[in-house]
């Protein structure tokens, strides 16, 4: 069984988060979507809000499974048997963190980490745009799921 972690603060939960989710779902048989805690990230919707959104866009998709964690995201992909992290690049300054992040969670658990390129027409959305707009009084219904 080929068990993927996708961690990240989702806050909030974006297209681009979701069309990762939809294409990873080829590739994976299990994908459990953490959420995880950001200390250097200033948050706007709290996790329970997070997780109860994210849990409701995948109540139909029993391959998908959501948790909030703290702590390291390879001991959370230990503790359920995950084989991969799951993650997705926006554009290059997203390739050099996360190439970095690859070798140290396969250094430190062994684990592979799997990429994904957000499809061009969601390359200009991060959370941190949307939540900027949020808190601003824009509408961000167009990014978000």
């Amino acid at each position: 069984m080929r068990t993927a972690i996708f961690p990240g603060s989702f806050d909030p939960f974006t297209i681009g988060h979701a069309d990762i989710i939809q294409r990873a779902l080829s590739l994976f048989d299990n994908i459990i979507i953490g959420i995880g805690t950001n200390s250097l990230k200033q948050s706007i919707f709290p996790e329970d809000k997070r997780l109860q959104h994210i849990q409701k866009a995948y109540s139909n998709e029993p391959r998908v499974s959501v948790e909030i964690y703290t702590g390291l995201t390879v001991d959370f992909a230990k503790q359920h048997n995950a084989q991969f992290i799951l993650r997705g690049i926006r554009c290059v300054a997203d390739f050099e963190y996360e190439r970095n992040m690859a070798e140290a969670n396969k250094q430190l658990a062994g684990l592979e980490t799997v990429i994904l390129y957000t499809r061009p027409e969601y390359a200009h959305i991060s959370s941190t745009l949307v939540r900027d707009l949020y808190q601003h009084g824009q509408d961000i219904t167009p990014y978000i799921v």
